[in-house]
């Protein structure tokens, strides 16, 4: 459904995005990378709000470097930016009918229809007569996600949508984006390792504007099997290591000193691929 070819972004002298390859399909793809890796430049290009320099970008069969195609493609997508805007005294209501608007929906009462079933979808029906400055950040997050939901866009764009949630609603979010993944494209970048194992039957980790891995979260923790140990004393010689809740010392490297083996996560995977990277 969407392919990127060699696709790149510059910024002055840094390049954001240097050389992209990217297919993607039906399904649930996270992006994982550090501040600066290029995950938010790629998801606004694909979003069609920022021009690459170079490389080609389809979707659909559409291409956004043509005015008539990207306007065919915006119709299809739904983004959630990571700073997105609120009009402050609009109520979550008018601020997401407001988006319908924008995006084409002229028939009053089915666009208002769509407006209480996507409120619906993030758990803020009672807060549609809401103001958007009265709402938590928690909700104005949700409120967000809301009209990027507008009209079941067949690909869904979505850049940090689990900050400032609290647990409930980070398991409320996964349910509906797993129940959206199974006939619909989403992208989705985070920094929440465990959104990705739980919710992403694929991950992507960026470094420097560029894919350094491509594979699922069980994949992507495999990087580190054999280098994650469980100790009773601390590994004063390891550099990463942290005392866990069972008064433990889980260390990530070479093992320490009368270390027990124990099964790697997403997150040791990605610490160890992002220290192989840098080396």
């Amino acid at each position: 459904m969407i392919e990127i070819r060699n696709l790149t972004k510059t910024y002055g002298r840094r390049r954001a995005l240097d050389g992209v390859d990217l297919t993607l399909g039906t399904g649930v793809t996270g992006l994982l990378g550090p501040n600066g890796a290029g995950k938010t430049t790629l998801l606004r290009c694909l979003a069609t709000t920022l021009a690459p320099d170079g490389g080609s970008l389809e979707a659909f069969g559409l291409s956004p470097s043509d005015p008539v195609q990207r306007t065919a493609l915006r119709r299809r997508l739904g983004y959630l930016p990571q700073d997105p805007g609120y009009y402050p005294h609009f109520t979550a209501f008018d601020l997401v009918d407001y988006v319908a608007i924008l995006k084409e929906m002229t028939d009053r009462t089915r666009r208002h229809a769509e407006v209480r079933r996507v409120l619906a979808e993030v758990d803020l029906t009672e807060q549609a007569k809401t103001k958007a400055r009265k709402l938590s950040g928690g909700m104005r997050q949700r409120l967000a996600l809301a009209q990027a939901l507008l009209g079941s866009p067949d690909l869904l764009i979505l850049d940090e949508p689990t900050v400032g949630l609290d647990p409930e609603q980070r398991m409320s979010f996964r349910a509906l984006v797993s129940r959206l993944g199974e006939r619909h494209a989403v992208v989705l970048s985070t920094h929440q390792t465990e959104d990705v194992a739980a919710l992403c039957e694929r991950v992507i980790v960026m470094r420097d504007g560029r894919g350094i891995f491509d594979g699922t979260p069980s994949e992507l923790a495999d990087v580190a099997a054999g280098q994650v140990w469980l100790s009773d004393s601390a590994p004063v010689a390891s550099r990463m290591f942290w005392r866990t809740a069972d008064r433990r010392y889980r260390t990530l490297g070479e093992r320490p000193p009368a270390a027990d083996a124990t099964a790697p996560g997403v997150e040791d995977g990605y610490l160890v691929l992002l220290g192989e990277a840098a080396a």
